[in-house]
């Protein structure tokens, strides 16, 4: 090998090896499986991988045809007519979600009963009943978040 195709190896060597990374598979105490080529490796073993493929592009990319320009985004203009009625479609969809939501929100607050919901046969353990209870408090600030975002919704709809 000569001095110079040495050189050009080492550099090679010093500049693409970074760039090639062992990847590992770790089994957890969970038994779970973890790969990872990065951060501890300990008790992992090494996994073969083969080598990606890169194809160089054969062509040059497709020019449009002389006089014709691609159509930016001020040049799409949808009917007036489309666009109402894809608005409308909106609207009856969130007025229809928004009922469904203030429906289930009245039946969690019912079920709720100001924070002294009935306690369930099932509900023996108190701590169930206290978790019952908090679930509740998250379904009721969930519903009422979710009211809040879809009057937002219909609030941005043009009229």
């Amino acid at each position: 090998m000569t001095h110079r195709s040495s050189v050009v190896a080492l550099l090679f060597w010093l500049f693409a090896a970074p760039a090639i990374a062992q990847v590992v598979k770790c089994e957890l105490p969970d038994k779970t499986i973890e790969y990872k080529n990065v951060g501890d490796t300990r008790g992992c073993k090494p996994i073969d991988l083969p080598a990606l493929t890169t194809v160089p592009r054969t062509t040059a990319p497709q020019k449009p045809a002389s006089g014709s320009a691609p159509a930016s985004r001020g040049d799409l203009k949808i009917d007036p007519t489309v666009q109402r009625g894809r608005d409308d479609d909106r609207r009856r969809i969130l007025q229809a979600e928004l009922h469904m939501q203030e429906e289930n929100l009245e039946k969690l607050k019912s079920e709720f009963n100001a924070g002294e919901p009935e306690r369930r046969g099932d509900e023996r353990n108190y701590q169930k009943y206290l978790d019952r209870v908090a679930r509740l408090k998250e379904d009721i600030a969930q519903a009422e978040g979710n009211i809040t975002s879809i009057k937002r919704e219909l609030g941005n709809l043009p009229n």
